[in-house]
Formats: C-alpha cells, sequence, structure tokens
C-alpha cells in the first residue's frame, strides 16, 4: 500500500488510556498476537522464519509459540505477568515474545549488552516475575529477588518445553490498552525508563510501517539490528508477520555476513542505521553479491551521509530508501518520508505518519509557536506510550495532555512536513549565538570520504562553548580542507573550531544512535589534556 492510500484509510477520535482522545484506525486487529494469528490463518505454509539454515512455517512457528506459552503458563506466568527477556538474535527472542502477545503478559526485553548492575536495575524497575536468558549470559545475571524465577534457554533450542502435552484452553485476549511490552529508553541523559507499549500501540505503529513501505507478502526481509530494541519489535518482527512476510534473522551485524545473506535469499527489505549501509559499501567485494532483489532501504537514529547516498544510488540505482523518525516511546516510527519521494533524509522534511499529530511548542511555556519557527516536537497518537512502567514523575515531565515531549527541535514547512533541526540539549550556545550541530553535520556529510560526523559544545570559559566535530572517515583530510569546506557553505561562528579525527566506529549507545554525552566527555578531556602540555 502507497503512503497515500494510507492516508484514506478511515478514521475516527477515541478515548485512550483514561483521558486522551486521538486519531485511531477504524479497521484494526484487537491485540498485537492477532496481527500475527491472521498470518497464520491465511497462509499457514508460507515460510514465516529463517535463521541459519533453519527455517519454520506460520503453522510451524505458531506451534512453537503455542508450546512456549504452555509451559510460561504451568510456571504460573499469565496474563499481565513481567516477562524479563535477555535473548540475543534468535529464534527463541521470536517466539518468547510472541508467546506473551498470546498470554496477554508483558514482554521486557533487555539489551544483551547490558552489564550486570544495569540488568537489576531493569528487573527491579519492571518487578520482572521471570527472566529468560541466554546461558552464556548466565555470569552475568544479578542475584535474584526470591519471587523472580529464572529460566534458561537450551543452545540451539527455540522456545520452552511444556512438561504436560495436552493443549491449554486459549487465553483471554488483553484489552489493547493494556500494557504489551515494557521497553527501556537509550538512558543517554540518566538510568533508562521504561516504556510502558500497549496492544494499541503495537497495532497502530505496525500498520503504519507496513502499510507506509509498501511490505506484501512476497517481501524477504533481512534483520541484524537488535530485537531487543523498539526497531526490532515493530520493524523487524511485527511488520513481516503482520503481512505475511519472511523474516531471515542473523545474529549480529557483520557487514560480509549480512551481504552473503541478502544475495542468498534474495532480500526485498532491510532496515539499518546509516553506519552499517556504508560499512557494506566499504566491503572490497560489494559489487560481487547479486543485490537486484533489494527494493526497500529504510534507515533511522541518524541522518545517511550524502557520500553514502550517493554510492548506494549509483550501485543500486532501483534502491528506494526512506528515512524514518521516532522513539521508545512513539512505539518507533511517527515521522517517514513517503516512499518514492524525492526526500529522503528528515532534515528536508516528513510528514508524520496517520493517526500521528505534532505540535510544535515553545519548550519551556508548552505555547503552539508560529507557523515556520521552530520548537519543541511534542507528539501524540494511539502510537504513543501510556508513561514510563513505576516512574510517575518521569510520567508527569515527559508526557503533557497526551502529548509526548520529545526534546528534539523542529519546525513545520509550509507543505505541512517536520523538519528535524537537533536534539534540544545538542544546541551549542557559543556566546549567545545558538547552533544547531545537526546543521553543522549536514555540512560535513556532503565532504567526501566521510562515513560518520558528531558535532558536540566543548566548555570555554570566554564563551560558554565552541564548536568541535568527531569525524569517522578511512581517508583522513587535512583539518584546515574540513575548517574550509565549512567555512564556505556555513555562518562563521558555526564552523568548527577542533576537530578529532578517527578512522574508528564512532561510540553509540544501546538504540544505535551516537553517544553525544561520551563524546561530549572525550572531547572536554582531550581540551584539558592539550591546555596542560601547552
Amino acid at each position: 500500500m502507497s503512503t497515500e492510500a494510507l492516508n484514506k484509510i478511515p478514521k475516527r477520535r477515541e478515548r485512550h488510556f483514561g483521558d486522551r482522545v486521538v486519531w485511531c484506525f477504524q479497521d484494526r486487529q484487537a491485540n498485537s498476537f492477532a496481527m500475527f494469528a491472521q498470518s497464520v490463518a491465511r497462509s499457514p505454509d508460507r515460510t514465516a522464519l529463517v535463521f541459519g539454515d533453519r527455517s519454520w512455517s506460520y503453522g510451524a512457528l505458531d506451534a512453537e509459540v503455542a508450546r512456549t506459552g504452555a509451559r510460561l503458563r504451568e510456571l504460573g506466568f499469565g496474563q499481565g505477568a513481567r516477562v524479563a527477556m535477555l535473548l540475543s538474535n534468535q529464534p527463541a527472542f521470536v517466539v518468547l515474545f510472541l508467546a506473551t502477545q498470546r498470554l496477554a503478559a508483558i514482554a521486557v526485553p533487555l539489551d544483551v549488552r547490558l552489564q550486570t548492575d544495569e540488568i537489576a536495575h531493569a528487573l527491579a524497575l519492571c518487578g520482572a516475575q521471570v527472566l529468560v536468558h541466554d546461558g552464556a549470559l548466565k555470569d552475568r545475571l544479578p542475584q535474584l529477588a526470591s519471587d523472580l524465577s529464572a529460566v534458561e534457554i537450551a543452545d540451539g533450542a527455540i522456545g520452552l518445553a511444556p512438561r504436560d502435552s495436552s493443549d491449554c484452553p486459549p487465553p483471554t485476549p488483553p484489552h489493547e490498552d493494556d500494557p504489551a511490552l515494557v521497553l527501556f529508553t537509550s538512558g543517554t541523559t540518566g538510568r533508562p525508563k521504561g516504556a510502558i507499549l500497549t496492544h494499541l500501540n503495537i497495532v497502530h505503529s505496525t500498520m503504519n510501517h507496513a502499510m507506509n513501505l509498501g511490505l506484501a507478502a512476497d517481501d524477504r526481509s533481512l534483520v541484524a539490528v537488535p530485537l531487543s530494541h523498539v526497531t526490532g519489535v515493530i520493524c523487524a518482527i511485527m511488520a513481516p508477520f503482520w503481512t505475511g512476510g519472511t523474516l531471515i534473522l542473523l545474529p549480529r551485524f557483520k557487514a560480509r555476513e549480512f551481504l552473503e545473506a541478502a544475495s542468498h535469499w534474495r532480500m526485498t527489505y532491510t532496515i539499518m542505521v546509516p553506519a552499517m549501509y556504508a560499512l557494506c559499501l566499504r566491503d572490497p567485494d560489494f559489487d560481487r553479491f547479486d543485490l537486484s532483489a533489494w527494493r526497500l532501504g529504510h534507515f533511522g537514529a541518524s541522518p545517511m551521509p550524502e557520500e553514502t547516498l550517493r554510492i548506494l544510488a549509483a550501485k543500486l540505482p532501483d534502491l528506494v530508501l526512506v528515512n524514518g523518525y521516532g522513539a521508545t516511546e512513539t512505539c518507533s516510527p511517527a515521522l517517514m518520508t513517503p516512499v518514492g519521494g524525492t526526500r529522503t533524509a528528515l532534515d528536508a522534511g516528513a510528514p508524520a505518519l496517520p493517526c500521528v499529530e505534532v505540535m510544535i511548542a515553545d519548550p519551556e511555556t508548552g505555547v503552539e509557536v508560529a507557523a515556520g519557527d521552530s520548537g519543541e516536537l511534542w507528539i501524540r497518537g494511539p502510537n504513543v506510550s501510556p508513561g514510563y512502567w513505576g516512574d510517575a514523575n518521569a510520567t508527569a515531565a515527559g508526557f503533557v495532555a497526551g502529548y509526548w515531549r520529545s526534546g528534539d527541535i523542529g519546525r513545520r514547512d509550509d507543505q505541512g512536513n517536520i523538519v528535524i533541526h537537533d536534539r534540544l540539549k545538542d544546541v551549542i550556545n557559543r556566546g549567545g549565538y545558538k547552533i544547531y550541530s545537526a546543521e553543522v553535520e549536514t555540512v560535513l556529510r556532503r565532504f567526501p570520504n566521510i562515513v560518520e560526523v558528531a558535532v558536540v559544545g566543548v566548555p570555554d570559559s570566554v564563551l560558554g562553548e565552541r564548536v568541535h566535530a568527531v569525524i569517522s572517515t578511512p581517508a583522513p583530510p587535512h583539518e584546515e580542507a574540513l575548517s574550509a569546506f565549512c567555512a564556505d557553505r556555513l555562518s562563521d561562528y558555526k564552523v568548527p573550531e577542533s576537530w578529532h579525527i578517527t578512522a574508528e566506529p564512532l561510540p553509540r549507545n544501546s538504540m544505535g544512535k551516537l553517544d553525544k554525552k561520551l563524546l561530549r566527555v572525550q572531547a572536554a578531556a582531550r581540551r584539558t589534556g592539550k591546555e596542560r602540555n601547552s
């Protein structure tokens, strides 16, 4: 389905989560599991999941989900139970997630890179009742509370086996306002918060994502992003399964392994962060892989460098790139560039997806700004989380009258598209001049051979902050060339005054976003070191 057709689907205003009134799709599944069950009923013999040399039809996968759900019920975990999942990208993650949705339990996926104290924080915050984990991660587990059970997934197992083989009665379906997921935010400004995502959230985000991209039953989605993130749940699991397509799952991202799988399985669609596209292009054998079936490439988390866009267009002229904007709190997509449109970057503007409302507000007063002016993006819709688990203060601060305060700065252009400028906390104040780091980054991405770039403010005793750029490139340029390139395209006060150039990838948080908090600390430390040595 095209973006235009998606906008014509009947909608109506409904009240949810107590006092929120939002636009909703009139015709939709009642809960997240019903979206998967629909494809099981329609095409039980169609291939649903591929992992390595193993594959499962929709019917076979549904049977594994039912078995795992039966085992969870035997253990005493049913409707409303918080089931923590410390699992890498593997079939067991998919099966366990779907089993929680079948039982009307609440899945709590945890990033496998979390360390012991971080795992303990997440388990305590969400009040998990059971932790299902990889055996390889056993040594990282914290001391568990007496009321928290731990279940280890056997190596190579696709799920949990019930002890009683008799059929269990079907569970009571959840209400669509019931929590289905608790997903932890990236925590770049503090300890992660557990965003509640309901069945209503998942259903609408899945519909928006799949229909805007035009995903269909003949699509083969290759997934290497972490399943434990909101992108993994919505874009990697729910969207392909709702449309009856095939999910080809990789345990991790390695450029060569990704290209081999994409060629072998004739991948039609994937979602990755821009750095993953760049790493694929850097493979010396890229041109030898048959990627002729690849029609859609979705990306998010950061803008795509112009060099990457140019090379992709030259090597894969039939590939359509789509840029999406969202967050854990918006259940992934909230804005998305239309398929087939001329815009492939959010800094050029993208429309809000159907049922999603965006208000541009003054972050200090909460008053809507004048047309064309910049302000904070406040987002409301059936995709927006009702709040944070067990954190009333954070919920009150982050959600206002049903709107989620994104912390992102943008404006609405004359066509109604939302143009993203920067994170509110990433705006640099140089002697009273406000500088959007994203604007400087956009310019630097046009410089040849730039793979990644981040612009941050470093403390300065005179001006408050100065502009510092961190660049990842395989061919380090002279700083003078970079400065001259920027000076031709930016006001003088926006040109970076210091540089750090590396061939290594820039640090990212667990959500795949550039870790600017760490980059600011590193930049300040390097600056202090230079001052001491001078």
